[in-house]
């Protein structure tokens, strides 16, 4: 996937695409004039910009999801890990607790995922 940058408005309008998808463009209208206070041009606008971006597509009137947000938010946090840590995540975990202490809940919801991974890796 494409790096693709979300200002935090455009990700508040993403989720609400998101929630509801896939929805009438004149729903969307509707949503955004409420929870963004948009008139219906700004959501055109910033609707052709995130579907330009290849997370959304407008077919006929019906807004549909391409990337969705697990898949959009993996991958920011792929890059930032790879950017800022020469990928290592062992080094993102390092940093990350060095500041901010795991509850058990946190180190046993790792553990189960490492797990999880060794049994199904080749």
């Amino acid at each position: 996937m494409k790096t693709v940058q979300l200002g935090e408005v455009e990700a508040r309008f993403a989720d609400l695409i998101w929630n509801r998808a896939p929805l009438p463009s004149s729903r969307l209208v509707a949503l955004a004039a409420d929870a963004l206070g948009w008139k219906k041009s700004t959501t055109y606008t910033v609707l052709k910009r995130l579907c330009d971006k290849g997370l959304f597509q407008n077919d006929g009137g019906t807004v549909r999801v391409v990337i969705g947000r697990d898949a959009y938010y993996g991958a920011q946090s792929e890059q930032f890990v790879e950017e800022t840590f020469s990928g290592s995540l062992p080094a993102f975990l390092a940093a990350f607790t060095s500041r901010k202490k795991l509850t058990p809940q946190e180190v046993a919801a790792l553990k189960e995922m490492i797990d999880s991974y060794e049994e199904d890796a080749p």
